[in-house]
């Protein structure tokens, strides 16, 4: 055969193959199907990281112009608010803090003075209070007071009045027991009560808001090499420390000759409000709507701050855009499910979860129970869907991996054990309700920084994520 013939024959297998797929797949959903467009997605991410919208960070009024944007599009096309009362806006409590200026000195043990650049070499943890001091500094490992399990960086270090470096991480990571140790608020607070001015947490810089505010304490995100400066006067490099920590799993922790300079303005809002955006579509069966389906992913991110604004393109505008992709598709498929959908962009996933939290513990009224749970979250970058689901009931995942018989886009996708994970299914996991956590399976470059824009992300992906997720819900919403 030759060679024009044979990728002929390729081709027209493939379609032959692709059209079954579609004839097979029930015509209603058919024509929910041609709603989800990659090129629409993504001109939705492209609204979201607009400044007008300012970060979208949770409490600021910019978080607030992009939850009034999104309900009107539910609005638009027939999707019912929560109630009407509230409409689509599920409000809840949300402290925030908006930095306004930094500056960072190291003066070390040489003479020589370094001055950060904000991005680049550090930044505040957006929660910071105000502060100016030139301080010393401690080395304190991982930062971890763990007297019940017979360890302590702090142990033989006075750090009243000083700054703390110490590594993010724990002893152990296979050790569950040290997994609170590892929470930001419990690190910080720690720091605090051992009378530090604040702690100077080494990785890579980027924007973080997941921590609370603390009266005095200033808190930052120190790079590697700017902590390397600090540290050579001991002949000592981060990377040396931290597998050293890990292997012997014993603290290593010293006083500092080297001083730092730091200057930091922020404005705390303590009666911050955040925003879940909630739209329903009701179910056809008159026993079993009372039950729904929830489609979501996280809304917010993190917003502007020193004159630095950090869009959120793929974390997670691309989430957010899938779903309100998937929302449409549901409002156009002409046949509802029996059970009820309800999509649900959430607030406060970057302060700690804290609009899914609510919304699982404040379900709408009309709902005896949430009966699974799909999220979406940084589904921009890469070429294939990967996640996790859970294992009961077994035909609960069985029914995504049936679904992408139509999609062809689900890699890896591997099962979510016990409580945990870092995104907005963990309270719905949590209470055990069955959960899905889709993403795409790029690299993610850009995580939490300035860079993580429209250029960013690929219009395709959402697209066939978003048709998986179409298909796998509606199936099951109507089993």
């Amino acid at each position: 055969m030759k060679q024009p013939r044979r990728i002929l024959v390729i081709a027209l297998t493939l379609f032959l193959a692709s059209f079954s797929q579609a004839q097979d797949l029930e015509p209603h959903l058919q024509k929910g199907l041609k709603t989800i467009r990659a090129m629409d997605a993504y001109h939705y991410v492209k609204k979201m990281v607009s400044p007008e919208f300012g970060g979208r960070y949770t409490g600021d009024e910019g978080y607030l112009a992009a939850a009034n944007w999104a309900a009107k599009k539910f609005k638009e096309w027939g999707l019912e608010p929560m109630n009407k009362t509230v409409g689509y806006l599920q409000a809840f409590p949300a402290p925030y803090t908006k930095v306004k200026e930094a500056e960072l000195t190291l003066m070390l043990q040489n003479g020589r003075s370094v001055t950060l650049t904000p991005e680049e070499d550090f930044l505040p943890m957006l929660p910071t209070d105000s502060g100016h001091h030139a301080a010393g500094a401690v080395f304190a490992g991982w930062g971890v007071h763990a007297p019940e399990m017979n360890y302590d960086d702090y142990h033989g270090l006075d750090v009243r009045g000083k700054y703390v470096l110490c590594i993010r991480g724990v002893p152990d990571p296979d050790n569950p027991a040290f997994k609170p140790h590892n929470e930001h608020r419990h690190r910080m607070k720690t720091a605090k009560e051992k009378g530090a001015l604040g702690l100077f947490y080494i990785y890579e810089p980027h924007s973080n808001p997941n921590m609370d505010w603390i009266e005095g304490f200033t808190s930052v995100i120190l790079s590697e090499k700017s902590a390397d400066l600090l540290l050579e006067e001991k002949g000592f490099r981060v990377a040396e420390l931290k597998q050293t920590l890990l292997k012997y799993q014993r603290p290593i922790s010293f006083e500092l000759a080297g001083k730092i300079s730091y200057r930091v303005v922020s404005e705390f809002f303590p009666e911050g409000t955040g925003y879940n955006v909630v739209g329903i579509i009701e179910g056809s069966d008159s026993r079993l709507k009372t039950e729904c389906i929830v489609i979501g992913g996280h809304y917010d991110h993190n917003g502007t701050h020193l004159g630095i604004l950090f869009p959120g393109a793929n974390d997670n505008a691309s989430g957010s855009a899938a779903v309100v992709e998937i929302a449409e598709a549901f409002a156009h498929t002409g046949k509802r499910p029996k059970r009820s959908v309800v999509f649900v962009l959430f607030g406060g996933e970057e302060m700690g979860l804290k609009g899914s939290h609510f919304f699982v513990d404040h379900i709408p009224e009309q709902f005896s129970k949430v009966d699974a749970m799909y999220n979406l979250d940084m589904v921009g970058d890469g070429r294939k869907a990967t996640g996790r689901a859970t294992t009961q009931p077994p035909e609960f995942k069985k029914s995504i991996w049936d679904a992408d018989k139509h999609v062809r886009i689900l890699g890896k996708f591997g099962d979510i054990t016990g409580p945990g994970g870092g995104s907005d299914y963990r309270p719905f996991n949590d209470k055990g309700i069955p959960c899905a956590a889709l993403m795409s399976d790029g690299p993610g470059l850009h995580y939490h920084r300035s860079a993580d824009d429209i250029y960013n992300v690929n219009p395709d992906i959402m697209a066939e994520i978003a048709k998986l997720v179409y298909i796998a819900s509606y199936r099951w919403a109507d089993r």
